[in-house]
Parts: structure tokens; sequence; C-alpha cells
């Protein structure tokens, strides 16, 4: 464990731009075609590289034998790695102003950008300083972290400070209380490198949780504490704790906001960002001020809209200097200090506004929201979005896990409501093409915006046809639902597919498991699996089946997970499960314990102190995925090489943290799915049997128009 270094590069410079995750997908797509071709050169390189992240979008393949030919005249001279990741970079460089004006106007940019790129890394200063400013403020009187705060915002000592995962951690419960149970944290003034790597695992796993995005982020990277990696994961905590309360759950009162012709369900599926500007537009509107904001950066950089804004929301700190003065850098330190004066922490410099600094000027205006939103206090339509019987409550806690588990896919577009955002068929359809690539077909597909009704049916009867080619159950299910946004279905549909993606994971390392060579994975072998582990490993408990009331007690999985790690679970700290607070607590460190050891799960504790079937399947799955795939013995270099081409799963903790237990990590390629999906049990569906998938990737690279391909 101690000795995984993970894919290492000669030259130090080269190594910084990438993660280890992207190294890894790199190599075994490098290793794939010498193994294929015998060796790698001019000649059969540019049909690798017409397929990576930055390049299928913008560039031909013919283009980049050109590129390689410039670079390499003889097209038969051999390319070493090194050399390949160098052009891979260098192409990079000269296409990536015509990709970045084709992906910068996504609303959720802030939450994804910072932690996908390859090229740009160095650090935002201001940022930074904002970012430490903020840990100190909120995590300055923690036990066991005030020895070490406050940090100095001008020095390192932030990136020093993460590599032993305690505060990363800290941080995600400041912004999503509860999501860890501090139980679970390694807490120690000298940690080890295993328990420095859990406790990174735990952080990752928990920010995909809470709906960060860390495709291409692994433990190694904030153990190696990688400035621009560290900073776009804090940046997202951060974001999500200050828009928390953008929504109509927590702040019912924004329906004020929104004129009668608005649908209830089109405010519903608005991005927080997007309904901070809705905010931010209706008070300056009632403030006088004529223009609209569209972004937080070059609609705000004169601070005239920030002035109208403290006129509207607290006109007793509002100063005539704001609105007299020509010069952008006097208004802004004026409006700094009137909002200072509503309670606003200053984390950002009038600098910083008259550059327009998206992410610190988004900041900046969600801190004004939290002290003072100028909404009335009247709760009458709080009607809209509660919900009160008990199917709802379940209803709305799977549409968040199922929320959680599409964006860990890695596809470009972000989901921020499941029901709302499936109903045009494209989310839908991304995650087919990532759970089974090649089954999509791009060229009968629309991209949105669809302004056409018919389009949204066209993508929802594709998404249809799919399911049934892969035997899901598709009783009273039509495309005509999911654009109806029938909640019921919805979830039963994306339900199957979890289930589906689960097992075709699970059969990938079906050889492992004693006694299923040659056989696919089944419910039933899932279960049994489990009971196995807990007997052999001398514990007397058992699951009965997925819906076994006795599970909700907790000690199960927490035998099961000592079972699996006998290291990872403290026994002094578990309870016996018998009353309602106790089975909290067992529920809550289970998660905690599941994430630390590599485990993608997306439930909360109500799923396992309620038994919600669907979600303790997915947690035992995850667990026996993580068994299954823990290296048996160590590789030799020969060994290694090969296993990078086939997939991660050999590799220790350290690289498996990073890919998504559910879903396969960036170039990893799915070799083996399940002949067949097994049946098992739901509330409301019960799924047929798959045939394989097919594992050929869709090429086709998403675009602007109306019948679009394939996003990146």
């Amino acid at each position: 464990m101690s000795g995984f270094v993970g894919v290492v590069v000669s030259d130090p410079s080269l190594q910084g731009h990438f993660t280890q995750v992207e190294l890894r997908s790199l190599k075994a797509k490098f290793v794939s075609l010498k193994r294929e071709s015998g060796h790698v050169t001019t000649k059969n390189l540019p049909g690798l590289m017409k397929k990576l992240k930055g390049l299928n979008e913008v560039v031909s393949e013919e283009e980049i034998a050109a590129f390689l030919l410039e670079v390499c005249p003889d097209s038969d001279q051999e390319i070493e790695f090194e050399q390949f990741l160098r052009e891979y970079l260098n192409l990079q460089e000269r296409v990536s102003s015509k990709a970045g004006a084709s992906g910068s106007k996504n609303s959720w940019s802030f939450l994804k950008s910072s932690t996908t790129t390859l090229i740009h890394h160095s650090p935002n200063q201001a940022e930074k300083s904002s970012y430490v400013a903020h840990i100190n403020a909120y995590l300055g009187n923690d036990p066991f972290l005030k020895k070490y705060l406050p940090i100095d915002p001008a020095g390192n000592d932030l990136f020093d400070l993460v590599r032993d995962g305690v505060v990363l951690c800290k941080l995600i419960n400041v912004a999503v209380p509860g999501t860890i149970d501090e139980r679970a944290i390694n807490k120690k003034r000298i940690l080890n490198p295993w328990e420095r790597n859990e406790n990174h695992t735990l952080c990752l796993n928990s920010a995909k949780a809470i709906g960060c995005t860390v495709v291409n982020l692994g433990a190694q990277d904030l153990v190696e504490g990688r400035a621009h990696l560290v900073l776009g994961l804090i940046s997202q905590i951060i974001k999500i704790q200050l828009l928390a309360d953008l929504n109509l759950k927590r702040t019912p009162q924004l329906v004020e906001i929104f004129d009668d012709s608005k649908d209830i369900d089109e405010v519903l599926s608005l991005s927080p960002e997007k309904l901070l500007l809705q905010w931010m537009n209706y008070h300056l509107k009632k403030a006088g001020y004529k223009k609209i904001v569209t972004n937080f950066s070059s609609d705000i950089k004169d601070a005239e809209a920030y002035a109208y804004l403290i006129k509207a929301l607290a006109p007793e700190h509002s100063s005539i200097l704001a609105f007299d003065t020509k010069d952008p850098a006097v208004r802004a330190k004026v409006v700094l200090d009137q909002a200072e004066k509503l309670g606003c922490k200053r984390y950002l410099s009038p600098k910083d506004i008259t550059e327009g600094s998206p992410n610190l000027n988004l900041a900046f205006v969600a801190q004004i929201f939290q002290h003072r939103n100028g909404l009335s206090t009247d709760t009458r339509q709080v009607t809209l979005t509660q919900t009160s019987s008990r199917d709802e409550v379940i209803l709305c806690r799977e549409e968040r896990a199922f929320r959680m588990w599409i964006n860990s896919l890695g596809i470009a577009t972000y989901v921020n409501n499941v029901f709302e955002d499936v109903r045009n068929g494209w989310v839908l359809l991304e995650v087919l093409d990532k759970v089974c690539p090649g089954y999509v077909n791009w060229k009968l597909a629309t991209k949105p915006p669809i302004k056409m009704p018919f389009r949204k049916l066209e993508n929802c009867n594709q998404v249809i046809n799919i399911a049934k080619d892969l035997k899901f159950s598709m009783v009273n299910l039509a495309g005509n639902d999911i654009v109806q946004g029938n909640k019921k279905l919805i979830v039963a549909l994306l339900w199957q597919l979890m289930r589906f993606n689960i097992l075709q994971l699970l059969n990938k390392l079906r050889f492992h498991s004693q006694g299923s060579q040659g056989k696919e994975i089944t419910d039933a072998d899932i279960l049994s699996w489990a009971n196995n582990k807990v007997k052999v490993s001398g514990r007397n408990s058992r699951m009965e089946s997925f819906k076994d009331k006795n599970l909700s007690s907790g000690i199960f999985f927490l035998e099961l997970l000592s079972a699996v790690e006998p290291r990872v679970v403290n026994w002094k700290v578990v309870s016996k499960g018998v009353n309602d607070d106790e089975k909290k607590l067992n529920a809550t460190y289970i998660i905690s314990v599941a994430r630390k050891l590599g485990c993608s799960v997306f439930l909360l504790p109500e799923d396992i102190i309620d038994v919600n079937q669907k979600m303790i399947l997915t947690l035992t799955a995850s667990i026996m995925y993580w068994s299954l795939q823990k290296p048996q013995q160590p590789e030799t270099s020969e060994q290694s090489e090969s296993s990078y081409a086939a997939s991660d799963a050999a590799s220790d903790i350290a690289s498996e943290d990073s890919a998504s237990i559910i879903a396969p990590s960036e170039g990893e390629e799915v070799n083996s799915l399940p002949d067949r999906a097994s049946n098992m049990p739901t509330d409301d569906t019960s799924t047929s049997e798959a045939p394989a998938a097919d594992t050929s990737t869709s090429e086709a690279p998403a675009d602007d128009t109306s019948t679009s391909e394939a996003p990146a």
C-alpha cells in the first residue's frame, strides 16, 4: 500500500500537467495501442489522439496527422509515452481557444472546470486568499484544527494542511452538515500513508455525494497538494455551502421573484446560480437599475449593480458616493464597506470586483442573499415545495441519490433536478452512453435548448428503445411519460440503469468471486457473498433479503465492512442500534466508513434506517465491488503496465478512490459486461434480462446545432 506511486513521468514539469487519474487513463490507451500494433508511430497515433478529451470535439484525425508530421516527419518513427504526452499537450494548446469557446457558458461551469482542466494550472491568488479566509472563519474554533489555524493566505500553508485530508473533510461538513461522520476521520497529529489516503478517499467520495465534480481528481493529487486541484475542490465545496439556500425547498419565498407565467416545475429545475441571478435582477429592477445582469463577471465590473442591490436591500447602508463616483474601484470599495455592515465577511477586494472574478463575485452575492434576501416572510407558498406523504419523502431521497450518481458519471450536463432535467431526454442519453457505450445514435438526438416539443419526445423515445434493447422492464413506461415528468416511472427507469451499471462492473470482476467463474453475478450472489463474508469473519449476523427489517440497526453492515477490511471499523464507537438515535448513529457511521474504503455510495442514513431495498442493494454491491477489486499480490512492472491497459481495478486504494465505484473511470474499458441483467427486486418494477452491451465508444462530438452528436 505504502509503495503505490502511480504513473511516474521522468520530467516533473510534464507530470505536473496531469492528475494521476488522467495519467492512468492515458497510459492505458497508449499501452493498448502499443500492444495491438507492436509499436506506436506517427502513422497510427492520430486515431488514438482523436478520441482524447479536448481534441475529439474540435480537431479532425487528418489535422492531428498533419501536426504530428510537422514534429516527426518520419511516419514510421516510434513514439514513446512521454513524447505522446507532450504532443497531446501541444495539440491542446493549439485548439484551446476553439474548444474553450464551445463550453464556457454553462451556468454550472464553476463547479466543474477547476478540476478538469489540463492546461491552466496557475492558482488564482485572490481566490486562494478568499478560500483561506473562509476556512479560517468557519473552522478556526474546531477542537482538532485550531492548533493549525489561522492559515496564512499569503503562503502555501493551505496546501500543506490539506495533505492529511482532515481539513477538507471538515469543510464538507460545514457545507452540508452531517455528510461525514467524524468518527470515521483519521485524526492524529502524524498520519501514516494509509490513514492519510483513507481521509482523502473519504473526502472525495463525500464530495461526490454532495454534488461536487471530481472526475479527474484522485487521492494522490490531494496527498501531493496540487494547488490548482486543491483550490478547485475547495471552490466547489464553498459554493455548495453558500448556495445551499438557493432553492424553493429551503427558501419557498423565492417564488416571489418569478411572474405568474413561469411554470413551477421550470422554476424547480433552475440551478442555484441561475436562481441567484434571477433574485439579484428582481431587486435591481425594483431599485431602478436598467440593465439585466447575466453573469458574475463582466456585468458587474463597474460595481454599479452592487450599489443598486445594496440600495434595494439595505437602504440604511446605501451611500450617495456609490452612485456619484465615476471610478469603479472607488464604488467597489464603498459597496464592500456597505456589505460588511450587513454582516458579510470580506473575502474579496475591490480589484476582484473590477476585474470580474466570477467565483468570488458569485460568492459575494450569495453572502448578501444569506444575510438579507429582501423577500417576504410569508410562508404560504411552502405547499408548492413541501412533501407530506411517506412515498413522496422516499421519492425525494431517491431523486437525490440518482442525481448524485448521474453527476458522478462525468457527463457533460450537470443535473440540478432529476425530474425536470431528464424531461428532454438528453441527460438520459448521456447516461446511457456512459453506461452502455455505442448504444446511442447521436445523429438522431437533439441537444438542448430544444424548442420543438416533438424533438424532446424523439430523444425520450430513443431512451425507451435502448432500455428495451437492454431488456429493462418497460411496462407502462413510454417516451411521453418522461417528457411529462412522471416521477415514479422516471425513478423506475433510473433505478434499472443504476442497477445494470452495478451488475456490469461486478461481472467485470466476477472471476475474483469464489464459485462464480463463467456465470453472471445476480442479486442472489450479492446477498450470498455478503452473508458469507460476515460468517467467515466469525460474526453471527445475517441478511435474509435486501428488505430485511433487522438491517435497520446497522450492525450487519458494520460487520460486513469489518469483514472486508478489519481495521476500518472502530467498534468502540458503535452502538447496539436498538432505538432510533442509535440506529441513526450507526447508519451515519456506515456510510462514512464505506466511503472511507473507496465505495461511491449516494444513500442517506434514513435509507438504512427505513431499509430502502434499492439503496440497501447499492450499498451491498458497492462494498462487494470494492472487496473484489482489492489486489491479491504485488504486481511486477510488466504486470503493472498490462493492468493499466486493461483497467484500474487491480490498483490499490490510492488509485481506486478517484474512480467512481459505480461508474468506470475515464479511459477504463468495460470489457466484460453481463450477458443478462439479473432479476433484482424493486418496489415497483422488476428488471428483465439484458444482453451484452456494445463496448464501442461513440466518437461524435457535441455542438450547438439542434440535432447534435455525442458530448465529450
